[in-house]
């Protein structure tokens, strides 16, 4: 194992002293973290500009109860003000004069500022889906399944599809120009039913839902006619974006299982379609993206093809391909502000923490625009792309949104104080926030770490580690997490008790590469698990001996349960107790249940059945030796209930009494009663009161 660098100021050789008093947050109660009002408040949600765009709109709730309501804030003052749930999200002309919504089904427009509000399309359908033309001279909107386009300033209406009664529906995904647009059709034919029955109510609901990778169409229409340009059809999971010019259409495809990327060109003019980017993986391609200039025939793509997701430019011929940034750095969101310019986030900084930068395609350059340390995120363009608008947050400080004025980008500028102030009534211990290098001495890893109470380095304390969801995911970083912030107060709870709780971003989460994340292709479970370990190691040789080792509980919630239980199994001299919140335990459902996520990662069971073999806990059940807790929703539509109960039937049948499960009857995936919550949580805890100490 080798030795570490500890990324916070002022703690770069962290050796934790018997004198130093840990402080943690005596006054907290369990019922308190699960339960309204919510102790850091309800985070605001950005949702659309005014027509103005004076006003940024969000879901609140100022009480901090989980209901939550439309409130707005002036971007300049900071006044808020409660507005009405049920008024209509506005979309902005191109040239910005003009909004566009629709009420009760039906197509209004209005000026900028909301006066003159004009019915332009009213019919017993829904018109929904509307994009403006980029002369802002028309709008195009699904109704009934079909493609429409009414004129906004004379009278006319065109319908650009006609699809059968037995034909799936249509979808507008933008204009091609002002003449053409460029618009989807999704078939499910060969998907399955997938059943998620529910049970609370007086008769039992099949709860029958449709998965699985469907086969789509994307076309190119013409106004003047019915008939469909066909650009590609068949099994994929690409997106689509056009030119303002009316030239060129393009395809960002990728294949099912993500394993191949090809950046395609239309020219319409032409006739003529060229591949512009490729990228073979043989794990899974994420987080790419493709846009063109808002003018110019310029794409805007980001890539991991480096190693790293970075920005690249290319011509709609293939020709200039470019990259503009480079290094062992992750850019999570790019977006074009004009031609020349583009705003994006990047953890250059450090694996911890996101900056906002501009860069000049033409030139090169590229300028830094914030300094102070902190995790940004949910990163959100003004129509006239002159506001950024985002969430910020640093280590306890639950995220507000924050803005930068582009055309004088000098400063950041908090536009919400939502974090209610009886958060700080309470003693957060700041965690230590380490990087580590694993046992294969080259790949760094991402650590926090919390202490007990009085915490004194002579002691050997019990270890909680929690491990986070969904696989593909960053937790580990400089900020208040909003993925787990009910996690987050239960493990300063656990602080009171006596634990040190540690979490890892093992390999399989985001932010740290592709090798990073891809290493986990083909068995899941097996390298997380050494990650932790290894992260465990590290840390107990740093503090002396802190940890005790013979007493280490594991637990989380989705893959963080799947975690748990692979875990106990795969390590049982290194994990003594496992906590599973809706987990997965065989990856043959989940791939049924959610194909888009497992076959990239673990293949067809059908061809390769020993990637789910050895990835399942399930498979592993009958050699359990360690106290497990099941805890899961009865009608979870995500991951089924069907996983808690065939490793439960595998327990029982192999003849092991040494587990616990409890099952939520009203529950999903994500549970919405505080009581539900509490009542998983205060089990949790007793559970590894029992069993670590």
């Amino acid at each position: 194992m080798y030795r570490v660098i500890v990324t916070i100021a002022l703690s770069l050789l962290f050796v934790p002293l018997s004198t130093e008093a840990q402080s943690v947050p005596e006054n907290l109660t369990l019922k308190e973290i699960f339960h309204e009002p919510v102790i850091p408040g309800i985070r605001p949600s950005a949702q659309y500009f005014s027509g103005d765009q004076s006003r940024l709109f969000f879901s609140w709730n100022d009480s901090s109860y989980f209901e939550t309501g439309r409130y707005s804030v002036d971007l300049n003052s900071g006044e808020i003000i409660k507005e009405d749930d049920d008024a209509p999200w506005p979309l902005h002309s191109p040239d910005l004069s003009k909004i566009a919504y629709t009420i009760d089904g039906n197509l209004f427009i209005a000026d900028a500022d909301g006066s003159n509000e004009q019915k332009i399309v009213a019919t017993q359908e829904n018109e929904s889906g509307i994009r403006w033309s980029p002369n802002s001279q028309k709008i195009a909107f699904v109704r009934a399944g079909d493609v429409w386009v009414t004129n906004v300033h004379e009278p006319g209406i065109y319908q650009i599809t006609r699809k059968s009664s037995d034909e799936p529906n249509f979808s507008l995904q933008s204009w091609i120009g002002n003449e053409r647009l460029l618009i989807t059709q999704t078939d499910h034919t060969d998907s399955k039913t997938v059943y998620f029955p529910e049970y609370v109510d007086d008769f039992v609901v099949p709860g029958g839902s449709t998965r699985g990778i469907p086969q789509v169409s994307v076309f190119a229409a013409s106004l003047d006619t019915t008939a469909l340009d066909t650009l590609m059809t068949g099994f994929h999971r690409s997106s689509t974006d056009a030119s303002v010019s009316g030239r060129y259409a393009a395809i960002d495809y990728a294949d099912p299982a993500l394993k191949i990327r090809e950046l395609m060109v239309f020219d319409l003019h032409e006739g003529e379609s060229v591949t512009v980017f490729e990228d073979i993986t043989d794990g899974w391609l994420h987080h790419t993206h493709f846009s063109f200039a808002p003018e110019a025939d310029k794409i805007l793509l980001l890539s991991e093809q480096s190693g790293w997701n970075h920005i690249y430019t290319v011509n709609p011929d293939g020709s200039g391909l470019t990259q503009h940034t480079s290094g062992d750095f992750y850019v999570p969101w790019a977006s074009w502000i004009d031609d020349q310019t583009i705003v994006f986030a990047s953890n250059e900084e450090d694996f911890g923490e996101r900056h906002i930068y501009l860069l000049n395609v033409d030139s090169g350059d590229i300028e830094k625009l914030t300094d102070e340390t902190a995790y940004r995120y949910q990163f959100r363009l003004s129509p006239d792309r002159t506001q950024l608008i985002y969430a910020k947050t640093y280590f306890n400080e639950p995220y507000d949104l924050f803005r930068i004025d582009l055309n004088n980008p000098s400063e950041e500028i908090r536009i919400t104080h939502t974090v209610p102030e009886r958060f700080a009534e309470y003693d957060w211990q700041k965690e230590e926030y380490i990087h580590f290098t694993g046992r294969d001495g080259e790949t760094t890893l991402a650590m926090s770490v919390l202490y007990p109470k009085n915490f004194d380095a002579s002691i050997s304390y019990p270890v909680v580690v929690f491990a986070h969801g969904a696989g593909s995911l960053q937790n580990v970083y400089k900020g208040w997490s909003n993925n787990y912030w009910r996690e987050y107060m239960f493990h300063q709870y656990l602080l009171n008790h006596g634990y040190v709780v540690v979490e890892v971003d093992f390999r399989h989460s985001t932010g740290y590469g592709r090798k990073f994340r891809e290493d986990v292709t083909n068995w899941m479970g097996k390298y997380e698990t050494e990650d932790i370990v290894d992260g465990l190691d590290w840390l107990q040789d740093d503090c002396g001996g802190c940890l005790n080792l013979d007493s280490v509980g594991i637990y989380g919630g989705s893959y963080g349960g799947f975690m748990a239980l692979y875990a106990i199994t795969y390590k049982p001299d290194r994990f003594h107790a496992g906590a599973a919140l809706r987990k997965v335990t065989n990856w043959r459902n989940y791939y049924y249940a959610n194909p888009w996520y497992t076959l990239p990662r673990l293949g067809d069971p059908e061809e390769v059945p020993e990637h789910y073999d050895r990835s399942s806990p399930l498979t592993y059940a009958k050699d359990l030796e360690r106290p497990a807790l099941l805890l899961h929703g009865l009608i979870d539509d995500n991951v089924g209930a069907q996983d808690a109960f065939q490793y439960a039937e595998e327990l029982i049948q192999s003849g092991n009494t040494n587990f616990e499960m409890m099952i939520y009857p009203s529950e999903r995936h994500g549970f919405t009663s505080p009581n539900s919550w509490y009542d998983e949580y205060l089990r949790i805890f007793n559970f590894f009161e029992e069993h670590l100490k």
